[in-house]
């Protein structure tokens, strides 16, 4: 069985920065696309940041603020985010990509999830 497990949430001031992990165990994550989604109440999960093999992928309210990379050694996913905001303040999910038939922001490709880590930027 899959388990993703997200840490490094926490609490920061906005201009801050932090450094979410999602350690991967029970499958070898090579060749699965993985993604950082954030979610709200009241709202739906967003797409933060993805990669692939190759490349990497970002929502528009983080470029140029948060990077998405990947271990194969480890079998982790980091999504170092600088420069906060009051804005980015969710609930950070990890997930693994299990199905290629529409876009990767789509939160419905993803198969496999953490629990989340809380992250929240003060004003």
């Amino acid at each position: 069985q899959v388990r993703l497990s997200e840490s490094g949430g926490g609490l920061v001031q906005a201009g801050g920065s932090l450094t979410l992990s999602c350690a991967v165990s029970g499958r070898n994550f090579i060749g699965h696309d993985m993604g950082w989604f954030r979610q709200t109440p009241g709202k739906e999960r967003e797409l933060v940041a993805a990669i692939d093999n190759s490349r990497s992928y970002y929502g528009d309210s983080v470029k140029g603020r948060f990077t998405i990379s990947r271990d194969y050694s480890s079998n982790t996913v980091t999504l170092q985010m600088n420069s906060l905001k009051p804005e980015d303040t969710a609930l950070y999910l990890c997930a693994c990509r299990t199905s290629y038939r529409d876009s990767r922001f789509n939160p419905s490709e993803y198969g496999e999830w953490g629990q989340g880590t809380q992250v929240t930027v003060s004003s």
